[in-house]
């Protein structure tokens, strides 16, 4: 697995923008208001600022959702949401361009959300 994508709390989406931009040494790579998005590229990885996000939560690759699911199920881990298409990918700004973003989310041992992503 790789880690695809971190959303991160931002109360003021302005300020925060500016923070990582100088921060990462890089500008942002796509912003989104409404609905109040900034994404950052951080080597093929998303760092999402949103002021509804929680602190610091983990969306990983996996190679077969569905698969990864029911692998997870059966060993009894919390499946909060099943695989479902959350963004199709028009140009290459956020993903492959062509494909459809699959997503599904679980609870992890302590109860942290977990994304689990998979691109069509």
């Amino acid at each position: 697995m790789r880690l695809v994508q971190v959303a991160q709390r931002a109360e003021d989406l302005a300020r925060a923008s500016a923070f990582y931009a100088d921060l990462l040494g890089v500008p942002a790579s796509a912003t989104y208001d409404p609905p109040g998005l900034v994404f950052f590229d951080l080597a093929g990885t998303r760092l999402m600022l949103e002021g509804n996000a929680p602190s610091a939560m983990l969306y990983l690759s996996v190679p077969d959702i569905e698969a990864t699911i029911e692998r997870l199920r059966a060993a009894g881990v919390t499946i909060e949401s099943e695989p479902h298409v959350i963004f199709s990918h028009e140009d290459d700004t956020l993903g492959p361009a062509g494909t459809d973003e699959w997503q599904a989310f679980i609870r992890d041992s302590e109860g942290n959300l977990v994304g689990l992503v998979e691109h069509r």
